[in-house]
């Protein structure tokens, strides 16, 4: 009887678990499908396409768009001619390139991994010497500090969007595309530090100080401490920091709306999808292609330092 309870249980469990994971997979797996479908398949009720197009990806990674629009008559010339210089090739192949139906969907890309990675790098710098302080270091003032960090998440980023427009442009920061990067990049650190401070603040508070004693006897300074035994230790919270980071600014669209406006070439992803949607190319394989592109960084992180979410080495750091 004991046996079929858990027997019973462990089902569920497994059951709930199984649907957990495919609502949280089926949006990706719909997106694959569309992206993969032609026009005349996009009625097609399965999931799996009929016959697969990769026509959307290449056009968005711009594999093999340069001689699509040349006439043959063309190709057979620059084949038969090999007397014709590269300058001259390149100036006959660009007569022909259309790029007026060309979504740049690679110099979006390129502009939210700088951005993003910026933010994410910055953030967990500041965010490990200043939760440092917090969790090590006594002074006047360090616990209101602590708690008013968080402050800021008492506010929708509405209601903080017109205060940060205004400051960037009484700075002068909107009136050239570096200005308003550094703006972009300075708001996501604000929306960044305080959870990442408190997050490491707490995390540092779990490695015994012993072994920070132990260091500082052999001679070791504070920063050299922090550089040698407390970021090894912390690692697994660094990392879950830095994946935090970079997800609110590669996905950040309300602020990238409005300080970006005006400035086209330094459009991010989010920006630059929300383009595709209202132009010419929205064409559904091509748009959910990007969409799919867009996730992958994201995907690609988790699995490459997965190891390392996994747990922190300071388990067993001081003997007994």
């Amino acid at each position: 009887m004991v046996k079929s309870k858990q027997l019973s249980k462990r089902i569920g469990l497994y059951a709930l678990v199984i649907f957990i994971v495919i609502f949280a997979v089926f949006p990706f797996i719909q997106m694959l499908s569309m992206s993969l479908k032609y026009q005349w398949d996009w009625g097609n009720p399965s999931l799996i396409p009929t016959q697969i197009n990769l026509e959307a990806y290449k056009e968005l990674l711009n594999i093999g768009q340069g001689e699509k629009n040349i006439p043959d008559s063309i190709k057979d010339l620059l084949e038969n001619t090999p007397d014709l210089t590269k300058a001259q090739r390149k100036a006959i192949i660009q007569k022909y390139q259309d790029t007026g139906n060309v979504f740049p969907f690679l110099k979006y890309f390129g502009n939210s991994l700088i951005l993003a990675l910026s933010a994410a790098f910055l953030s967990v710098s500041i965010s490990i010497f200043g939760a440092y302080s917090f969790s090590r270091l006594k002074y006047s003032g360090r616990s209101t500090i602590q708690r008013g960090v968080l402050f800021v998440y008492m506010f929708g980023g509405i209601l903080l969007l017109i205060p940060l427009y205004k400051m960037a442009a009484n700075l002068g920061l909107l009136n050239t595309q570096t200005g308003t990067f550094l703006a972009l990049l300075v708001i996501y650190l604000v929306q960044t530090l305080p959870v990442a401070l408190y997050m490491l603040g707490n995390f540092f508070r779990t490695i015994p100080y012993s072994i920070e004693e132990a260091a500082m006897i052999e001679g070791s300074s504070r920063l050299g401490t922090i550089v040698r035994i407390v970021i090894p230790l912390s690692i697994s919270a660094i990392v879950t920091v830095f994946i935090y980071s970079f997800m609110i600014a590669w996905n950040e669209y309300l602020y990238a709306s409005i300080f970006l406006k005006g400035y086209t070439e330094i459009y991010t992803l989010p920006m630059g999808l929300r383009s595709l949607f209202v132009s010419k190319n929205a064409i559904w394989d091509r748009i959910m292609a990007a969409s799919m592109l867009t996730a992958m960084p994201v995907i690609a992180l988790f699995m490459a330092i997965q190891k390392n979410l996994v747990g922190g080495l300071s388990a067993g750091g001081v003997k007994g």
